[in-house]
C-alpha cells in the first residue's frame, strides 16, 4: 500500500485526480489536502464519500508544523501537488497571495518531504505540476514549448509557478530529493471555477449576459480535456523518470475568440436557440497587462516514453463540457451564492 498526498484535490483539475486514484488504486491510501479557498469545493467528490481508500484532510500548504504532522500520520511516501493559486487576473491584483501560495506552499511541502523521508527516498517520489504559463509567450509562427524551453515568465502567477519549479529541481539537485515535474497547457472540462473563460461563457450565454474578450480575441491557446491531464499525471508519478519534466498539451491550439464561438454554437444548439443568436453577445474589452499572445505544447516526450495522447477530441470535449455545466445549474448558483463554502 502507498500513502498518496494530493494537494489541491478539492479543486478543478486535482478533484479528477483524486477520483481517478481513489477508483483506480483501491489498494492505495489517498490523502486529499485542501484549504478550501474560493476555488475549493467538496461538492466536486461528493461521490468518493465512504470509499475506504479516501481521507480529507483541511489545511493550508503553508502550515509547515500541520503539514508535517500529516506526513507523520498517514507516513507519506508519494506527493502530488497541485494546490495553486491560478488565476492571472488575480495574480496581476494581488501577487503576495500567489507568492505565498504558489512559492512558500510549495517550499513548505518540500521541506517536510525532506524531513519526513530522511534520505530513505526508495518508493517515494514528490510530483510538482506546473503550467505551460512559465515558458514565457510564443509568436504565431514559433515552435511549440519543450522542456527545454527557456522560462520567461510575464505575470505573478507565471513567475510565482516558475519559482516553485526552481526549488523543486533545486530539492533534488541539493538534497537528492526524487521528483517529477510537468507542465501543462489550458485544462478544460467539468467543475472548473466559473471565473476560468469556458465555464464563465457557457454561463453567461445561457443567461443572455456579455462574452467579455480581451483584445481582439486573438490570443491563442492549446487546450486540454482536464479527464486527459489526469491521466498524464497517473502515468508520470507511476512510470515516470525521477529527475525528468514532461509537458502535457491536447495538441489543440485555437484563437480566442475562435474558441468562444465554438462555444456559442454549442450552447445555442442545446439550449434550443437559433445558430448564431448568442454572437451579440461578445464585447471587446481592453487587454489584459502582459496578456501572452501564444501558448502551445510539444507533449512528444510524454508521448515517445510513457505513450500518453490525448484521447477526448476537442469538438467531443467542448460538446461533454458544455452539457454538464447545463446539466449542473444547482453547482453553479451553489458557487454564486457562496453556499458550496459552507457545507
Amino acid at each position: 500500500m502507498r500513502h498518496i498526498l494530493i494537494t489541491g484535490g478539492a479543486g478543478f483539475i486535482g478533484s479528477h485526480v483524486v477520483r481517478l486514484f481513489v477508483n483506480q488504486y483501491p489498494g492505495d491510501q489517498i490523502i486529499n489536502l485542501d484549504k478550501l479557498t474560493y476555488a475549493g469545493n467538496l461538492s466536486n467528490l461528493n461521490d468518493l464519500e465512504g470509499k475506504p481508500n479516501y481521507r480529507f484532510v483541511e489545511a493550508d500548504i503553508c502550515d509547515f508544523d500541520v503539514v508535517q504532522s500529516i506526513f507523520e500520520t498517514f507516513q507519506i511516501d508519494g506527493v502530488i501537488h497541485l494546490a495553486a493559486e491560478s488565476h492571472v487576473d488575480r495574480s496581476i491584483t494581488d501577487p503576495f497571495s500567489f507568492a505565498r501560495t504558489n512559492v512558500m506552499g510549495t517550499l513548505t511541502l518540500l521541506q517536510a518531504a525532506k524531513e519526513a523521508w530522511k534520505g530513505r527516498y526508495d518508493g517515494k517520489l514528490f510530483y510538482h505540476i506546473s503550467t505551460d504559463e512559465v515558458y514565457g509567450a510564443l509568436g504565431f509562427d514559433d515552435m511549440r514549448f519543450t522542456e527545454e524551453s527557456r522560462y520567461d515568465p510575464h505575470s505573478p502567477y507565471s513567475a510565482s509557478k516558475a519559482s516553485s519549479d526552481h526549488f523543486v529541481r533545486a530539492y533534488h539537485d541539493t538534497y537528492g530529493l526524487p521528483v517529477v515535474l510537468s507542465n501543462c497547457s489550458n485544462n478544460y472540462g467539468p467543475n472548473q471555477f466559473p471565473e476560468k473563460l469556458i465555464p464563465l461563457f457557457i454561463q453567461n450565454i445561457r443567461h443572455n449576459k456579455p462574452l467579455p474578450v480581451y483584445g481582439k480575441g486573438e490570443n491563442i491557446r492549446d487546450w486540454l480535456y482536464v479527464e486527459d491531464h489526469a491521466r498524464a499525471i497517473d502515468l508520470i508519478f507511476h512510470r515516470g523518470r525521477v529527475g525528468e519534466t514532461y509537458n502535457i498539451g491536447g495538441g489543440n491550439e485555437w484563437k480566442n475568440i475562435d474558441l468562444v464561438r465554438v462555444i456559442i454554437k454549442t450552447v445555442d444548439r442545446l439550449l434550443g436557440r437559433k445558430e448564431g443568436a448568442s454572437e451579440k453577445l461578445i464585447t471587446y474589452v481592453t487587454d489584459r497587462a502582459g496578456h501572452d499572445l501564444r501558448y502551445a505544447i510539444d507533449a512528444s516526450k510524454l508521448r515517445d516514453e510513457l505513450g500518453w495522447e490525448p484521447s477526448v477530441q476537442f469538438e467531443e470535449g467542448i460538446e461533454k463540457t458544455v452539457r454538464w455545466y447545463l446539466d449542473h445549474q444547482e453547482w453553479l448558483d451553489d458557487i454564486a451564492s457562496g453556499a458550496y463554502q459552507q457545507r
